[in-house]
């Protein structure tokens, strides 16, 4: 227990997501000059309301297992953050200087899942696109997560199940386009060799006092 209660003041890290989240608002207003990636497979790739449900659960998916993460094995929680949130940074400086958009469809409707992705599109316009946010902490946990040793069956299945849905959500729902996922996954791919190889944060036991570090 003694050992729990240690580790959870480094949950006040995960105060920098809403810091984030507030320049990630801010650039989803620049639509100037914003081009679109959209090819003929995503054409193809139709319109499926239902998968608004694993979209929406990415933010409790991103919390909840950082928090997991974090008291499991604080060493990945804390290159895992640093991963979204250089990830992220990298993310803002596109959208800032290349903004991308993806054209949505006319979604009608007052059934339940269409009045989520009504509220949805509401409250996130179509820009930011390329790279995916949703995509990029995803994809940087699902690696991550490789780390944690003696997980349960259960808790590797829905890591990487969910994970896989809320990463085909952003298509099908129409929230992003291939080149917009893909180019999340090579950019967690590169820096996840840099956080998880040249970082080095030490956690203490029982006995020690704080102590990170870089190498």
């Amino acid at each position: 227990m003694k050992i729990y209660l240690k580790r959870a003041p480094y949950l006040l890290f995960l105060l920098i997501l809403p810091v984030l989240g507030g320049i990630y608002k801010l650039l989803n207003d620049r639509s100037h000059k914003a081009v679109d990636f959209i090819t003929p497979l995503d054409q193809a790739i139709p319109f499926v309301a239902i998968f608004i449900i694993p979209y929406i659960l990415w933010y409790a998916y991103i919390f909840c297992y950082l928090i997991y993460f974090c008291f499991k094995d604080p060493k990945v929680y804390l290159k895992t953050l640093s991963l979204i949130v250089i990830g992220e940074l990298i993310c803002f400086g596109i959208y800032f200087f290349f903004q991308t958009t993806v054209p949505r469809p006319l979604v009608v409707g007052d059934d339940f899942l269409t009045m989520l992705v009504q509220w949805i599109y509401i409250k996130d316009q179509p820009y930011n696109c390329f790279p995916s946010i949703h995509v990029l902490t995803t994809f940087a946990v699902m690696l991550a997560s490789l780390h944690i040793r003696n997980k349960h069956i259960v808790n590797t299945l829905l890591i990487h199940i969910g994970g896989s849905l809320i990463i085909i959500s952003t298509l099908f729902v129409k929230q992003h386009v291939i080149f917009d996922m893909i180019g999340s996954m090579f950019l967690v791919a590169f820096l996840y060799g840099f956080t998880f190889e040249l970082l080095s944060f030490r956690v203490p036991n029982k006995s020690e006092t704080v102590y990170v570090k870089n190498k």
